[in-house]
C-alpha cells in the first residue's frame, strides 16, 4: 500500500512532467518548424502522447495517474477516491503543472514568469473542449472496463489524435489549462480564457461519466 503523501507526490511529479513536455516540446517545435504551424503542432503532439504512456505506466500503480482534476472529479463521483483526497490531488496537480511550465522555461532560457497572450476563446473552442474531455474520460473508463492494462497506451493515443481533430488542440484538463496560462509560448492560453475552457472540460467529464455509467453497466446473470 502506498501512503497518501506518496500518492500526492506522484500526482505532482506526473503533472509537472506532463506540462514540461507540453510546453517544452511546443517551444522546441516552434523554434525548429520555420514558421510552419502544422509541423510545430506535430512536434508538440507526438511528445505529449508519448509522455502520457510513460507517466501513466510508471505512476498509475501509485496514485492512479490522474494528472487531471476532471479525471479526479469523475473518480470522486464514482466514490473511488474520497472528497478530501480528491481536493488534495487537484491542488498537487495544479502546483505540479505550474512547476512543469517553469521548468520548461528554464530549460529553454526564457523568462520563467510569463502570462500567455494567446487567444483561445469562443463557442467552437469551448465545444471542442467538451468533446475532447468527454473522449478522454470515455477512453479511460471504457478501457479500464475492457482492458485495464491498456489504459496508458489508449490515453496516449487518444490525446495524440485529439490534438488534431479538436479545434482547441485538446487541453481536456483544468490543471493543464491553468498551467498553460503561465506560458506565453506555442502551447499557451490567455488567462482570461481559462475559465471557459475549464467549465467546458468539467461538462465533458460529467457527460462521459453519465454515458459510461449507462453503457458499461451489465446486469448480473440470474439462475
Amino acid at each position: 500500500m502506498y501512503t497518501n503523501l506518496q500518492k500526492y507526490c506522484a500526482e505532482l511529479i506526473g503533472t509537472a512532467f506532463l506540462l514540461a513536455t507540453v510546453v517544452g516540446s511546443g517551444i522546441m517545435a516552434e523554434n525548429l518548424a520555420g514558421g510552419n504551424v502544422a509541423i510545430a503542432l506535430l512536434g508538440n503532439t507526438i511528445p505529449t502522447g508519448a509522455i502520457l504512456v510513460v507517466l501513466i505506466t510508471m505512476l498509475g500503480p501509485i496514485s492512479g495517474a490522474h494528472f487531471n482534476p476532471a479525471v479526479t472529479m469523475v473518480f470522486a463521483l464514482k466514490k473511488e477516491i474520497s472528497i478530501s483526497d480528491s481536493a488534495i490531488y487537484i491542488i498537487f496537480q495544479i502546483i505540479g503543472g505550474i512547476l512543469g511550465v517553469w521548468a520548461a522555461h528554464m530549460m529553454f532560457d526564457i523568462d520563467v514568469m510569463q502570462f500567455s497572450e494567446k487567444a483561445r476563446n469562443g463557442q467552437a473552442q469551448w465545444f471542442a473542449e467538451i468533446v475532447a474531455t468527454f473522449g478522454l474520460v470515455f477512453t479511460i473508463l471504457a478501457t479500464l472496463k475492457s482492458a485495464a492494462h491498456a489504459v496508458p497506451v489508449a490515453v496516449g493515443l487518444y490525446i495524440t489524435a485529439a490534438y488534431w481533430f479538436t479545434a482547441s488542440t485538446s487541453f481536456a484538463n483544468p490543471a493543464v489549462t491553468i498551467a498553460r496560462g503561465f506560458s506565453n509560448t506555442f502551447a499557451g492560453i490567455n488567462p482570461e480564457h481559462i475559465i471557459g475552457f475549464i467549465i467546458a472540460q468539467l461538462i465533458g467529464a460529467v457527460l462521459a461519466l453519465a454515458v459510461c455509467t449507462f453503457l458499461l453497466s451489465a446486469k448480473e446473470k440470474t439462475a
